[in-house]
This record gives structure tokens, C-alpha cells and sequence, in this order.
């Protein structure tokens, strides 16, 4: 450990961590989620890159990238969250251990001063910061053991000191003994796409990098693909792109930009609104999006399947937790804002939602159809000949003028077998297509061809539309 004499300016013997140890022992029962609530150690490491950036490029170059790490370990029950930001000053060491301590900058995303700490005690009881001030010369720790606090009626912690080069910076944030508190397989993975969806207009832009676990590489945010189609009471139009810019200010200066936009694929899980504030989102995450009934409707109609954006808020506060927004009686106004936009024409979002269908892709339909055919065919094969062989039924077909039909562009199963009519051979083809220029639901095309011996063979071709209306309703 650092001498006490040996840098008087930097080092900190102890911390306060007002207030009182029954405070802190409720903040346990706060109505957080996992991904919330590691998303405030996130927040710190963001903020606290934005507010040096000036000084780390300085010191790594233009290049310079901030990295965040997430890291589980089921075995011994710890989170591990650890960056490469500039570190907390020592001057600032007693603000960010005491609870409720407001920073003085309160434009970025850390401005209630509660953040770490209750996210901390939230997780468990036992957990520790390291952390490294770029400049300074000291390594700082301190450990939080809310059971020591407790007992011994602690109002400062103590904090050890390591010496350290000037030009290093970090935190490692480490949550020990968790125990029912850490993430199970599958809460692991909704952390992961909780945090991708929570951090993405920071990922996209290149300056956070984010890991979790073991990861090798960054992860990215999945884009959605927006609908590029037809408008729908025009199917044989030529295709749009179903977006659109949102930019309006209302009630008091407060603003709302971002885009408005149809899925290209519906989905009853990740489609809706996600709002942000200063980058972050706030509400809507990754499968729990923001879907206000005005807006979207029922959760069975098609709009709250396609209907998707993202929504930039500004103006109005949020939660201490960061997980909603304190509308003050103004969501009303801005859903139906919002809601005159979307309706604006030409690009009538929830018209095309509500009114749009889809045409079947010949992947999605193979294997019913493959199925279908194949049923079809076996059918008409074992009773088909017989039943023409009847009195007058091959003859009628016999004599019909059936054209000759174009080949189909997408056809999705074809199945071929032949019948014995009386005495004549049929050779027949049914296809399946899901070709959209087609307009007939079904054509037939029957060819006759002599043999050497003078005994006709009839060729008879049935193409079903998969893309004809009457099949899509």
C-alpha cells in the first residue's frame, strides 16, 4: 500500500458513503432488470469517455476507441464489468460513493448520482470498484460489504491506494456473490440483446466497442430491414420504401427526431417504438418496444406487427432507474403528434400496415406444397383413370381447346404422373408456383402427340398461383 506522506495530493484514506446503512440495504428490492441495472455501470463509462475524449485521443491518437466488457463467471457467481474510460478522479471519490450525491454536470448520463451505487447494492451485497485516473499516479480500491456496514454502523469506507503510470486508466466494477441475482442461460442472453438495443446509436457510431463474456469481437446491433413494396391498394405499382423522417417540437420546446418505418417481415415480439435520450435508450428494448394502443392497435393486427422506429426525446425527465420517461401529462399530446405524422400521405404508414399482405416466398410454401402435391398426385394416380375411363368424361376433355401456357419464373414444386384413360395414356404435370405475374389462380395446358404406332399420348400441365388473391385470403 501508498504511503500516506508520499503523494498528499492524491492519496484518499476513506470515502463517505452517506446516506445511513438502512437506506442502502433497501435499494435490493428496487423494481430493476438485469440489463437496466448493468446498464448504469455502462452509462458511467460512457460519460466518463465523452468527457475526456479530448485528453485520451491526445494520448492514444484519433483511433482511439472507448471498450466496455461484460463478464460472467457462473462458478464463483460474479459480474465483472471493466473499460477502458478515464478512470475516477480522486477529487471526484467522494461524490461517486455517496448516494444521491448530484454531479455537477447533469447533461450527460450520469446526472442523479445514484446510479452505480444502486445498481450495486440491487445486485448484491458484496462488490468492489479498482479504478485508474488517467494523469494520476494511484490505483484506487474500495470494497462494499453491506453486512460489515451494517454491523459495525459505517459511514465511510475505507480506500487502498497502489502506485500506478501516469498514462494508464480503467474501472473494474466486480459484483461478487450474487447467488439468485446472476443471470441464468437464458437471462444471459436477453441481457446481451437487452444491452445491444440499449447502447446501439453508440455501437453504430463506431466510439463503443462492447463485449460480453468471452467475446472476440465486438457485438453488433441487428438493423431492421424496412418494407420496400408496393402501395397496397396498388399491388402492380411500382415499390416504395415504407420510412419516414420524424422531426416535430411540442408542448414547451420539447422535441422529438428519429424514423418511423414498416418491417419488411412482421414480428409480434421486436416491433414497436424505441425512445432514446442524449443516445441512450430509454424505453423499448430489444423485445419489450414501446406500443401505445393508439398507435398500434390490438396486439392481433398487422400494425402491431410491422410498425417500428426509433424516437429521439428530448425535453423531459426519466426515471432515477432510466427505464421510462416522467411524461408530466404530455404523452397524450405527443402520441397523437406522432400519430397525425405517420398518417401523412404519401407515405401512409398505418394505412399500408393495416392493408398490406405479403406474397408467400417459394421457401416458406415448399414444404406444405412439396406435401400437397405429393398427395395429390398419389390420389389422382390410383382413381383418376378410372374415373375419366367414364362414359364421356375423357371425351369432353378430349375436345376442349385448352392454349399452350407460358412457363411460370418462380415455380415452387412440380410433380409428374401418368393415367390410363380407356385406352390412351395421360401424361400429367401439376405445378405450384408463386410467380405474382401470373393473374389466373389455375391453368391448364393439354398437348396430344402421335407415337410410331399411331396411338396418341395426351400431355396435360396444371399450374396452381400461390400468389393469386383468392389463395392469400
Amino acid at each position: 500500500m501508498l504511503d500516506e506522506h508520499s503523494d498528499k495530493n492524491n492519496l484518499i484514506k476513506s470515502v463517505g458513503i452517506r446516506p445511513n446503512s438502512s437506506i442502502l440495504s433497501v435499494l435490493s428490492h428496487l423494481n430493476y432488470k438485469a440489463w437496466f441495472a448493468v446498464a448504469e455501470f455502462v452509462d458511467n463509462s460512457v460519460q466518463s469517455y465523452n468527457g475526456n475524449k479530448a485528453k485520451l485521443r491526445k494520448l492514444h491518437g484519433d483511433d482511439f476507441r472507448l471498450r466496455v466488457r461484460i463478464r460472467l463467471d457462473p462458478l464463483t457467481s460474479v459480474i465483472e464489468i471493466s473499460d477502458n474510460a478515464a478512470g475516477i478522479r480522486g477529487a471526484d471519490f467522494s461524490r461517486a460513493f455517496r448516494a444521491a450525491e448530484i454531479p455537477a454536470d447533469r447533461t450527460g448520463l450520469s446526472e442523479f448520482g445514484m446510479g452505480m451505487k444502486t445498481a450495486a447494492c440491487w445486485f448484491t451485497n458484496t462488490w468492489s470498484v479498482r479504478t485508474k485516473a488517467v494523469d494520476e499516479l494511484l490505483e484506487r480500491t474500495i470494497h462494499f460489504s453491506l453486512a460489515d456496514i451494517v454491523s459495525a454502523k459505517l459511514d465511510e469506507l475505507p480506500v487502498t491506494s497502489e502506485p500506478a503510470q501516469a498514462e494508464q486508466h480503467y474501472t473494474v466494477i466486480r459484483l461478487e456473490n450474487l447467488g439468485k441475482k446472476f443471470p441464468v442461460t437464458r437471462t444471459q442472453k436477453k441481457l446481451r440483446d437487452h444491452l445491444t438495443s440499449i447502447y446501439r446509436c453508440y455501437l453504430r457510431s463506431g466510439e463503443l466497442e462492447m463485449y460480453f463474456d468471452e467475446d472476440k469481437v465486438p457485438i453488433r446491433f441487428p438493423e431492421t430491414e424496412v418494407m420496400f413494396a408496393p402501395v397496397h391498394s396498388a399491388p402492380n405499382s411500382l415499390p416504395v420504401k415504407w420510412a419516414k423522417n420524424i422531426d416535430f417540437v411540442f408542448a414547451g420546446e420539447r422535441r422529438v427526431t428519429g424514423f418511423v418505418a414498416l418491417r419488411q417481415e412482421g414480428s409480434t415480439s421486436h416491433a414497436g417504438f424505441s425512445l432514446f435520450r442524449r443516445g441512450r435508450l430509454i424505453m423499448g428494448s430489444d423485445d419489450e418496444t414501446y406500443r401505445p394502443s393508439d398507435i398500434f392497435g390490438n396486439p392481433n393486427s398487422y400494425r402491431y406487427q410491422r410498425l417500428f422506429g426509433e424516437l429521439h426525446v428530448e425535453g423531459f425527465e426519466v426515471s432515477h432507474t432510466k427505464d421510462g420517461f416522467r411524461w408530466d401529462d404530455f404523452e397524450e399530446e405527443f402520441l397523437s403528434r406522432l400519430k397525425e405524422l405517420l398518417r401523412d400521405e404519401p407515405i401512409d404508414l398505418l394505412k399500408q400496415a393495416d392493408n398490406f399482405r405479403s406474397r408467400p416466398t417459394k421457401g416458406a410454401l415448399q414444404p406444405v406444397l412439396t406435401k400437397a402435391s405429393a398427395s395429390i398426385a398419389d390420389d389422382f394416380s390410383q382413381n383418376g383413370g378410372r374415373a375419366l375411363s367414364a362414359k364421356g368424361a375423357a371425351e369432353g376433355l378430349a375436345l376442349a381447346k385448352i392454349p399452350l401456357i407460358p412457363e411460370p419464373s418462380l415455380i415452387a414444386t412440380e410433380k409428374n404422373f401418368e393415367l390410363l384413360v380407356g385406352k390412351q395414356v395421360w401424361k400429367v404435370r401439376v405445378r405450384s408456383s408463386v410467380d405474382p405475374t401470373v393473374t389466373e389462380w389455375v391453368r391448364v395446358a393439354k398437348l396430344t402427340q402421335l407415337q410410331l404406332d399411331q396411338h396418341p399420348i395426351n400431355e396435360v400441365t396444371v399450374d396452381v398461383s400461390m400468389a393469386h388473391p383468392f389463395v392469400q385470403q
